[in-house]
């Protein structure tokens, strides 16, 4: 069985955080470090870190091995820019798919990735992503099929153009874990988080 990647999306300017999200610190880890965590599965055979605006200074603090990290150029275009970027990077066709972990989602677990994976590998679905009290949330995993039409999507839409066009190929996985609809992007926000002080 093919490896699973994970793609850690940390390319943005943090503009309404005021500094580097990957580097902000929740609990005693960055956002980062928690993402990483998350996604110490046995299937996870490739991590890719996406890096853009500040590229220099978070690849600096966080001492990511340089295969590691994937530096996106074109980050100014958005996320897609950079799950395109993590895509490219991978060896063509050594992965069965990719778990695609925003870094303003960073309160996640290992065990709701063990779940996404799980129902992943029972073959049933191309894409598998969870839910919280019916919202859908992130990480998403795409099947390896898919990263064609993630090369080619609509910057405008992103990701979520592919999400559409194989609505019969979605495997949603409920959870309790309200870490995957929270968008941390702000300090007002990281404020409220569940879990304690920042």
């Amino acid at each position: 069985m093919k490896p699973l990647a994970a793609a850690i999306l940390a390319a943005g300017e943090s503009r309404r955080m005021g500094r580097p999200k990957a580097l902000v610190s929740f609990e005693g880890r960055t956002f980062a470090e928690h993402l990483l965590a998350a996604t110490g599965h046995s299937r996870i055979g490739l991590v890719r870190v996406v890096l853009g605006s500040n590229a220099e200074t978070i690849g600096g603090e966080l001492k990511l091995s340089p295969d590691t990290i994937v530096v996106n150029e074109n980050w100014r275009q958005g996320q897609l820019s950079s799950i395109q970027s993590a895509i490219r990077s991978l060896p063509p066709g050594a992965t069965a798919g990719v778990v695609l972990c925003p870094v303003d989602h960073p309160l996640i677990t290992l065990r709701l990735v063990s779940q996404l994976i799980a129902e992943f590998d029972t073959g049933k679905a191309q894409i598998v992503l969870p839910t919280h009290n019916g919202r859908r949330g992130h990480p998403v995993i795409f099947h390896t099929s898919l990263y064609d039409e993630l090369l080619t999507a609509s910057p405008d839409v992103g990701a979520r153009q592919v999400v559409w066009a194989h609505p019969d190929q979605v495997a949603e996985v409920p959870t309790e874990e309200a870490g995957v609809i929270l968008n941390l992007n702000d300090e007002e926000t990281l404020k409220k988080a569940p879990g304690g002080s920042v």
